[in-house]
């Protein structure tokens, strides 16, 4: 394909991506060509303790959109497929496990080399002690910085290093990453070391286990010891300071003589993470630091008062550039901060202009990085599957005909999975579909990357998560699913949310069951009712002399359709304001799941039959505070998102994960419910129950209840193991669409289920009347404007019982193809027996609605 006809073909998707038009030729030669040369710019280094990678820059330069990249896409699936390709692709857990660091470099991951193992690490013990030793004989000067990271050291062996007698003047000494397990042997070993200011033991089973009480023995033990595992301790001086700047180190373990103030020349200090409680004149003073330009104080448990350190940092003239929690020491507020220490140029990477501009409170940047949480004992599967949401991608595919329903999700190359996330990115990445013959079926899909800003030798490549999502768009709740925010930001949403739920309209005015009640439609004369309808069965079983089939809307009486009346279909149809429907205005408060939740909630609060649910494309940071408060409180933590308006359970998932509840809100509108669980089970098995519901009036409220109902059931045993999340046939119960369909009929699944668990139905039908009536009277509290005198309609009710047998809404669904949602013979299971068939049934509600009769229905 030649450059004119690439740029025909794949013209939008060059413009949906923000592909710069000068780009477009060197694009075309690297995809024509198949050229990945992102290896000859850049190089990945780990960081973060090695569980995040990074991306620097090699080149000399690469100045802004002189340059697009190609980056492969390492793994495509959709999120139903995720664990079994896993399971069944050789080798792609253990790839995608160290591209997200959830796999020790170590780590053997081929049990062919396991006999092996062990004989080469005691080899390899063996010969360190002995060059240890030797180093130690032949030292004619003091050794004072001692690095044994990662040499399979366990207790005995580092009893035989004798540390205090072979290296009496150590100032630092790194254990990290032994098998290092007693603390007695470790005290005894260090306790000697009069002089060590830096001691870390970090992955060592013994820090993993040490509690509080203990860490403060071992620091104790150590008289001069400033830094424990990075962090500083209660005795750290200026000493600990220099290190952290470079200062001091194995090169230069103390101070060098002759220099009164070592640390004057210092412009750039980074203090994060080190446990600082204060910011005291012994480690930080503008006496020492004359010169420091920038200052990282995030992650420490600061304490003095916010006064005071404001007054210690504009103590430093020269201070431009600040790092700071927000919400944290120096308060709530970015904007506060800035007005507070006039010098700064910018807080948390954001220019001072920007914030006060905006009037911005919290940044992006003030947030930690989530970061892979795992155990060598774990399944490969089970780690990547968890940490994968901090590396996912998604898009849908689309053609002529149709957009595809199911989202695809990917994750790039290691080039592009290690470029780590800035609100002021210095690179754009975005997905591209090529297209090689021109069609969707040729597609190639890549990601591209290139330039938005001058980059130099030795940068830090980034890109921004979240590009062109704003806090319009709720950005900074969408951020933690890679950052761990501030979680007062999510308490004070999740109070506001359950304030707002406090206060439901029933507590201010009551249902209004007056006005006229309905009555039959049958004209005086005895002419029959002319019914239009493009439903099969209804044109099939409506047999009733009262109605008679017509073919045309604008001569009917009644429409029942399965089409949208709107504007459109009623100036096309010719249709008049006297003639009833099938559909009532605004019925989307119930049919669709985020109208339906925010019905039933400004109606009632919180309704014991409804599951808290979020909107998510609202109330996303509410839904944080809920999941954050549930962790913190040892509850429940699973849930559901649905889509808005998606039948069949198309890409509803379940899931414990927080950042993947949060990453969802990608693949379009959805909702987040609390997943019911434990539901009650039958035989085992997961199961929801469909009610048949027809409407007549909403004021005053007449609805009625269908004498049948119909129990679904999943094919899976049900379990919450995490494996199971995934399992369709495990969590869901519709099972009519290509999947075996394990019917029960109802009238064999009542006697069963009481014998099961020893319960009369009657009882829980009741509660199933109750909610119901509520759930049909809440439209006449919160939208009153759905009543129509010349609306009546059908809807399906999807319901399930927890544990204790109380009902719980799921969904409302329009619902006009009565006669196929009673196809099946199925015997009345509540009142006074018999069949009702599929004819019958048509003719019950068509009797109910037009001609006020009230047989085989139930008033609620």
């Amino acid at each position: 394909m030649d450059l004119q006809n690439f740029e025909l073909v794949h013209g939008i998707l060059l413009a949906s991506a923000g592909v710069p038009p000068n780009l477009v030729r060197q694009l075309h030669s690297k995809l024509t060509n198949d050229i990945y040369d992102g290896g000859n710019c850049f190089e990945i280094e780990p960081c973060e303790d090695g569980l995040q990678r990074r991306l620097v820059l090699t080149c000399d330069k690469l100045e802004k959109e002189s340059q697009v990249f190609l980056v492969d896409h390492a793994w495509s699936f959709r999120l139903t497929e995720a664990r079994k390709q896993l399971e069944d692709v050789a080798g792609l857990a253990e790839r995608m496990g160290r591209l997200m660091c959830v796999v020790d470099e170590t780590e053997d991951c081929d049990e062919s080399t396991e006999g092996t193992t062990e004989k080469e690490e005691k080899q390899k013990a063996e010969t360190l002690l002995v060059n240890i030793k030797k180093k130690a004989e032949e030292s004619k000067s003091k050794v004072q910085w001692l690095e044994l990271d990662d040499l399979n050291i366990d207790d005995e062996q580092l009893r035989e290093i004798d540390l205090s007698t072979n290296f009496p003047d150590l100032v630092g000494l790194s254990l990290w990453g032994n098998k290092l397990e007693s603390l007695d042997v470790l005290l005894e070993a260090v306790g000697g070391l009069s002089t060590l200011r830096a001691l870390w033991i970090n992955k060592t089973p013994l820090n993993s286990k040490l509690e509080t009480a203990a860490k403060d023995a071992l620091v104790s033990a150590l008289p001069e010891l400033e830094l424990y595992n990075s962090q500083f301790t209660k005795r750290c001086t200026q000493w600990a300071v220099g290190f952290c700047a470079g200062i001091y180190g194995p090169e230069n373990p103390v101070e060098s003589s002759g220099l009164s103030h070592p640390l004057e020349e210092l412009t750039d200090l980074d203090l994060s993470g080190r446990m600082l409680s204060k910011l005291s004149p012994e480690i930080i003073s503008p006496l020492e630091m004359p010169d420091l330009v920038s200052l990282n104080i995030k992650g420490n448990p600061l304490n003095d008062s916010s006064a005071s350190l404001v007054q210690t940092l504009a103590s430093f003239q020269s201070l431009h550039f600040l790092q700071v929690d927000i919400p944290g020491p120096l308060g709530s507020s970015a904007l506060k901060i800035v007005q507070s220490l006039p010098n700064l140029h910018k807080v948390n990477g954001v220019s001072v202009s920007v914030i006060l501009n905006k009037g911005m409170e919290v940044l992006d940047s003030d947030m930690k990085p989530r970061l892979p949480v795992w155990s060598p004992e774990e399944p490969i599967v089970d780690r990547v599957l968890r940490a994968m949401w901090l590396y996912v991608m998604t898009y849908r595919l689309a053609d002529e005909e149709k957009l595809d329903e199911t989202p695809i999700w990917y994750v790039m190359d290691e080039l592009g999975s290690a470029l780590r996330h800035s609100d002021a990115p210095n690179f754009k990445v975005a997905p591209f579909m090529y297209l090689p013959d021109g069609t969707v079926k040729s597609a190639i899909s890549y990601s591209l990357l290139w330039p938005v800003q001058d980059v130099v030798k030795g940068d830090e490549c980034t890109r921004d998560y979240l590009f062109g999502v704003g806090e319009d768009k709720q950005r900074s709740a969408r951020l933690t699913a890679w950052f761990h925010t501030p979680s007062t930001f999510f308490a004070e949403a999740y109070s506001a949310y359950q304030k707002r739920l406090a206060t439901p309209l029933s507590k201010v005015k009551a249902v209004s069951n007056e006005g006229p009640r309905t009555k039959s439609i049958l004209p005086r004369d005895g002419r029959p009712l002319a019914v239009y309808s493009d439903i099969p069965f209804v044109q099939e079983f409506l047999r009733r002399p009262e109605f008679v089939l017509t073919e045309k809307p604008n001569e009917a009486d009644i429409l029942w359709t399965s089409m949208q009346i709107d504007e459109e279909f009623i100036k096309a149809a010719g249709i008049s304001t006297h003639q009833f429907i099938n559909q009532f205005p605004f019925e989307s408060c119930l049919v669709m799941k985020h109208h339906l939740a925010d019905t039933m909630q400004q109606a009632y609060g919180s309704p014991p039959w409804l599951q808290p649910t979020y909107d998510m494309e609202r109330d996303l940071p509410a839904l944080i505070g809920d999941y954050l408060e549930r962790e913190r409180s040892e509850q429940n933590n699973l849930w559901i998102v649905k889509p808005w308006n998606m039948a069949r359970t198309i890409d509803t998932t379940v899931t414990s994960s927080l950042p993947q509840l949060i990453r969802l809100v990608e693949t379009g509108p959805k909702i987040c419910q609390k997943y019911i669980d434990p539901p009650a089970t039958f035989q085992g098995r997961k199961f929801d129950l469909r009610y048949i519901v027809v409407l007549r009036s909403v004021q005053p409220l007449e609805v009625f209840l269908c004498d049948v109902f119909w129990a679904r059931f999943s094919n899976n045993q049900y379990t919450t193991e995490e494996s199971s999340l995934s399992e369709y046939e495990t969590h869901f119960t519709v099972m009519n669409y290509g999947r075996q369909m394990n019917h029960i009929n109802t009238h064999d699944f009542v006697p069963e289920f009481e014998r099961e668990y020893n319960v009369q139905w009657k009882h829980i039908h009741e509660k199933v009347r109750a909610t119901l009536r509520q759930v049909f009277e809440a439209p006449g509290l919160v939208h009153p404007e759905m009543h129509s005198p010349t609306a009546r309609a059908m809807y399906g009710v999807d319901l399930m019982l927890d544990a204790n047998f109380e009902p719980k809404l799921l969904e409302v669904t329009y619902c006009p193809d009565c006669a196929r949602a009673c196809k099946y013979d199925v015997k009345k299971v509540v009142g006074d027996g018999g069949l009702m068939l599929g004819k019958e049934f048509v003719n019950s509600v068509f009797g109910c609605l037009f001609l006020n009769e009230d047989s085989n229905m139930q008033q609620l």
